[in-house]
């Protein structure tokens, strides 16, 4: 089986935006079915390509590599494994990076990942475990790593509209985003967001910065409102009044109809974020087909 295409090239050419999926690994074997059975549901939607999340820890970390394959020789995908530096040495990273190559990955999301935590103490809450002293600190460092050791690598990399949460600023995180491309960063995929205002505005300061990479919008379908408010909350992002005012009075009785408000919202958003030039859009899927397939039956 040939490697797959670097999905910088897919920009160019594609004659259309580019469409994609991220899934996560499941926790087990009935699990890997279940998304077996989605992903072949969503292959009416022709992703372009779709990515796999990542967690530390030997169990999780084997589950991407598992259904990063699946996906890619049972389903024909251009698949991206996520994978993090934080709790990595360098050593790990470079056994890693060459078993993703030889098994002809050639699509990484870059990212750094959150800090393992150690157990708990006394009821206080888990501090962080310090990672391998030659752990790459930042995404950046993971970045150039990576293509020092595959030059043939194309690196995804996270990008906030609204800002990390640990970002000092909305400044030092866009000079994050271009320490990433300068390190040798193909393309970015962005957090989540509801307003499509923030995501135009985020890119024309890119770009004033000097950012000229693809910046694809993520899009998460809201498929209930207890849903989105922990995304939100986590992640830092607004939530429109708007749409949590159509999702509450949907109820929490009829699922439904909220994933049908949530999906229509989704559609809106892409359909402006296409007429304004964003590159194609990704969508976080949860595991579930159905708001995906909305998207295919519309020709996004």
């Amino acid at each position: 089986m040939l490697p797959d295409p670097a999905i910088s090239r897919l920009f160019g050419e594609r004659p259309r935006p580019l469409r994609s999926l991220e899934f996560f690994p499941p926790k087990d074997e009935s699990g890997v079915a279940a998304l077996r059975k989605t992903a072949v549901a969503l292959r009416a939607f022709r992703p372009d390509f779709v990515s796999v999340t990542y967690g530390a820890g030997g169990g999780t970390r084997q589950r991407t590599a598992e259904v990063s394959q699946m996906l890619r020789c049972e389903l024909g995908c251009v698949v991206m494994p996520h994978l993090t530096c934080v709790g990595h040495s360098r050593a790990e990273l470079y056994e890693l990076a060459d078993a993703i190559h030889a098994s002809g990955l050639r699509n990484i999301m870059t990212l750094r990942g959150d800090l393992p935590r150690g157990p708990a103490q006394d009821g206080a809450a888990a501090s962080p475990t310090p990672p391998p002293a030659d752990s790459p600190r930042y995404a950046s460092d993971l970045v150039a790593l990576l293509k020092a050791r595959h030059s043939d690598f194309c690196l995804g990399v996270a990008a906030y509209p609204e800002k990390h949460p640990q970002a000092a600023s909305a400044q030092s995180d866009i000079d994050a985003l271009k320490a990433k491309v300068d390190a040798g960063a193909d393309f970015a995929v962005t957090q989540l967001f509801f307003d499509n205002s923030l995501y135009f505005r985020f890119v024309e300061k890119c770009r004033a910065a000097g950012i000229t990479v693809p910046i694809v919008p993520g899009i998460l379908p809201a498929l209930s409102l207890a849903q989105v408010r922990r995304f939100t909350a986590m992640c830092e992002v607004v939530l429109p009044d708007a749409l949590a005012s159509q999702l509450d009075a949907a109820g929490t009785d009829n699922p439904d109809a909220v994933a049908e408000l949530g999906t229509q919202w989704a559609l809106r958003q892409v359909e402006e974020l296409l007429a304004g030039g964003a590159p194609g859009y990704h969508l976080y899927t949860l595991n579930q087909a159905q708001s995906a397939l909305a998207f295919g039956a519309c020709g996004f």
